[in-house]
């Protein structure tokens, strides 16, 4: 369970981006974080994994608090985070293979993992979540090879490989066609059911957010003011949500709603 209680984060001497944020996701449960840019979407996940610190607050997974910890401990704890970036941060040059087990590094010894030498038990798992995600077929193709949605796919095994307690998703899908970002979004949520995992989506399109994810957190200027089901999150919503700025695909929330959900 992730428990987010009175999160700040406030750059230099400027308005805080996250302004006493109170937040719980727990189970198997898909959540969504939509919001209008600069929101503080991409600052909350960047805080719950410590890739920048928070100024003040309580951050805790599973009853231990990150906000506090450094050097080994963070470590450790970061190895339960699982992330999923936009960009899908592959290492080029390195095969599929090598990218997903990338996801094993913080659990072997530094010389395993400058000689590739992983356990047969991780290149076992790296293959059966390959296959599970479509993409076992590229395991000797070098990363630059593949297509956007491939990419991200590698991206997903790779943060499934660190065995996390929670998947963050950074706007997944905002590099991706339609159709990718769409089969991305579903293979999200069938992999949040299947493997009982929390999964926190920041994303744009509020569309996708209505038809694959079951529950919206609505944010804006750093404050937290929709938390609800797809089926409460309406035109009323939206108006708060992002103050009269079309939303992202907003008019095709509906229809995608319908066919996918």
């Amino acid at each position: 369970m992730l428990e987010i209680s009175q999160l700040v984060k406030r750059y230099g001497h400027d308005d805080p981006v996250l302004k006493g944020l109170d937040l719980r996701v727990e189970g198997n449960s898909v959540v969504s974080i939509v919001g209008a840019s600069g929101a503080g979407k991409s600052t909350l996940l960047r805080c719950i994994n410590r890739l920048i610190e928070p100024t003040s607050g309580s951050i805790r997974l599973n009853g231990q608090e990150l906000s506090s910890l450094k050097g080994a401990p963070l470590r450790q704890a970061r190895r339960r985070i699982g992330m999923v970036f936009q960009g899908f941060n592959l290492i080029d040059r390195l095969t599929v293979m090598e990218n997903v087990l990338a996801g094993r590094l913080g659990y072997v010894g530094f010389f395993q993992a400058w000689r590739r030498r992983f356990p047969p038990e991780d290149i076992e798992r790296a293959f059966h979540l390959m296959e599970r995600v479509g993409i076992a077929q590229y395991a000797n193709k070098r990363a630059d090879e593949l297509s956007g949605g491939e990419r991200q796919r590698v991206g997903v095994v790779r943060a499934l490989m660190q065995e996390p307690d929670i998947l963050l998703a950074d706007e997944p899908t905002a590099s991706l066609d339609p159709v990718t970002s769409e089969q991305i979004m579903k293979l999200m949520r069938a992999l949040a059911s299947e493997l009982s995992l929390p999964v926190l989506i920041n994303i744009h399109n509020v569309a996708q957010a209505r038809a694959y994810t079951e529950r919206i957190v609505g944010l804006r200027h750093g404050r937290m003011i929709f938390d609800g089901t797809p089926e409460r999150f309406d035109a009323a919503a939206l108006e708060e949500i992002y103050g009269g700025i079309e939303a992202p695909d907003e008019t095709s929330a509906s229809t995608v709603a319908e066919g996918e959900r």
